[in-house]
């Protein structure tokens, strides 16, 4: 699950993707259209700057826009930058691994056998899935749902 943070930090990229090029868009806007306690968004807009998705502008007519195109922001990075690994077990993680202190043997493991193929599925449509998607999404297109075979399911 993700976390309220890093739904709003979707949200309000989305909400950036979605305005003018090039115009950037006021916080208490954002925070507006998309219910997002204001305060809370300054803290996550900051941490997206930092990490170089959006860029801030200063003044009057000043604000937030993206960094880049829409196509080119995925939302496993995203992710990543707001809640950190991704991986559901320390020993699958690529950003932060670490050996599980209870498991002698990571080869013959059960548990990170199972959650491997969930992790690496989830993983290559959150890193193949962009902001442009995600608005695509919003107009009833699905972009991942070719990514998974569910006709077994």
């Amino acid at each position: 699950m993700i976390s309220q943070k890093a739904k709003y930090a979707l949200k309000a990229l989305v909400a950036l993707a979605r305005t003018e090029s090039g115009k950037p868009c006021a916080i208490r806007d954002i925070a507006a259209r998309e219910r997002i306690p204001q305060s809370f968004l300054e803290q996550i807009l900051i941490e997206l700057r930092r990490a170089g998705l959006v860029e801030s502008r200063r003044g009057k007519d000043g604000g937030y826009l993206l960094a880049a195109a829409p196509s080119e922001i995925g939302l496993g990075r995203v992710l990543r930058i707001v809640d950190g690994p991704l991986a559901p077990l320390p020993c699958l993680s690529r950003t932060a691994y670490r050996r599980c202190a209870d498991c002698p043997d990571e080869a013959a493991c059960t548990v990170r056998a199972v959650f491997l193929e969930v992790y690496e599925t989830t993983i290559a449509v959150m890193d193949r899935t962009t902001l442009a998607d995600a608005l695509g999404s919003a107009a009833g297109e699905t972009p991942w749902s070719s990514a998974v075979d569910t006709s077994s399911r």
